[in-house]
């Protein structure tokens, strides 16, 4: 039976997929720089025989194809990068490189595609048509490497009918996954903006034009694009995590200077929110004396899974794990670059269920004590492989 033969390579392998995980974890890199990671999943996949190249420098496309006689293509996706967060957790496998931690799962999601690939080499009797293995760099940092990929043909030659890609989730026990057909994740815009006045004495202010006053009301205002001029049937998200005015107590500064991010689930809401948020703080900062200097940045766009595609693969996740096992999630307003991928293709982008209270592992993602349960890794590799074959096989 393919559930149990692949059931069991999982356990088979799990140690070894455990090693490559704290591996990676103890030697993170940051995006566009993983040229260590990248030979290191080089080496594993000519280990296994796998045929591979190297795109947008630091990603690499492996390829395996089944025995029996099929031209059905399916493409499976892992992110290598780390974040430049200090790791706090006390763990044998820490990371070894000050200021870098694997602490959004890209190392779990890595070695777990390299099992996949392990299973999948080991049952090729079981299956035709070809897995497309994608090790992309650059998931953390725009454009995201999901993009340059892309643009360097991954999704070409073979062209797969569709990828599927999978990540950490330390709100869902391990063991369990989650799933979410249609919209899922959010548009990511990063905004700069610097409003300019003229400084001086706090104790005088009629004789300047208070660059801190007008940010404030900015800021206030801009909110309104979210409270009352998008559709609330949309959702959307505005927020200033930056605020800089150099003055003092008594010290009213020349400029102030903002950053902040902008999110949604509408292209074309997203496209007029721009044009209405540059022209709201430009003009208030004009009618307050002062101008403003507004840019937008755009992110990645939103991530959307395919319904009919979704469906399959829920499915299949039941078939392996059993329903119990496979939980339903909602709307998540981070972002995510497989939703390049999204974009142009058929996808399905589902959550691995990591946490474990037991165990104390509960952190968020991009915090320093990130961790897994890494029993998660038995699901990750052998689920995926399931749905691989299962995929193909219909």
């Amino acid at each position: 039976m393919l559930k149990q033969k692949i059931a069991d390579l999982a356990t088979a392998i799990h140690n070894e997929v455990v090693a490559t995980r704290q591996h990676l974890h103890a030697n993170p890199e940051l995006s566009f720089h993983e040229t260590r990671t990248a030979a290191f999943v080089a080496s594993k996949l000519d280990e296994l025989g796998i045929p591979y190249q190297t795109m947008a420098n630091t990603g690499l496309v492996g390829l395996i194809k089944g025995d029996k006689p099929s031209e059905a293509v399916v493409a499976l996706r892992a992110d290598l990068d780390a974040l430049p967060i200090n790791e706090a957790n006390n763990v044998p496998y820490k990371s070894k490189v000050e200021g870098i931690m694997h602490a959004c799962g890209h190392d779990v999601h890595t070695s777990s595609l390299l099992g996949t690939a392990q299973i999948l080499s080991k049952l090729k009797n079981e299956f035709g048509g070809t897995v497309k293995l994608i090790f992309q760099p650059g998931e953390e940092k725009l454009p995201g490497g999901a993009s340059l990929m892309i643009k360097e043909g991954v999704l070409e030659s073979p062209k797969p009918a569709a990828i599927i890609g999978q990540h950490v989730m330390p709100l869902i026990e391990a063991g369990k996954v989650g799933f979410r057909s249609g919209k899922y994740m959010a548009s990511t815009d990063e905004i700069y903006v610097t409003v300019r006045g003229k400084g001086g004495h706090g104790a005088q202010p009629q004789q300047n034009i208070d660059p801190v006053l007008i940010a404030a009301h900015i800021i206030v205002a801009l909110q309104q694009i979210v409270s009352r001029l998008a559709d609330p049937r949309i959702p959307c998200v505005l927020s200033f995590g930056k605020v800089i005015a150099n003055g003092a107590t008594n010290v009213i500064p020349n400029d102030v200077y903002l950053e902040g991010t902008f999110r949604t689930l509408d292209e074309v809401w997203r496209k007029q929110a721009h044009e209405k948020m540059k022209k709201m703080a430009e003009g208030i900062a004009e009618a307050m004396g002062g101008s403003c200097e507004f840019k937008i940045i755009n992110g990645y766009p939103f991530l959307v899974n395919e319904e009919k595609l979704t469906a399959q693969v829920r499915a299949y996740a039941e078939e392996y794990l059993g329903k119990e096992q496979v939980k339903d999630l909602d709307i998540w307003m981070a972002g995510e670059d497989f939703a390049y991928y999204s974009q142009v293709s058929d996808a399905c982008f589902y959550r691995l269920g990591t946490r474990n209270e037991t165990l104390g592992i509960t952190s968020a993602v991009h915090t320093p004590t990130f961790n897994i349960d890494e029993k998660a890794l038995q699901v990750s590799t052998g689920l995926m492989a399931y749905i691989a074959i299962r995929y193909l096989g219909n």
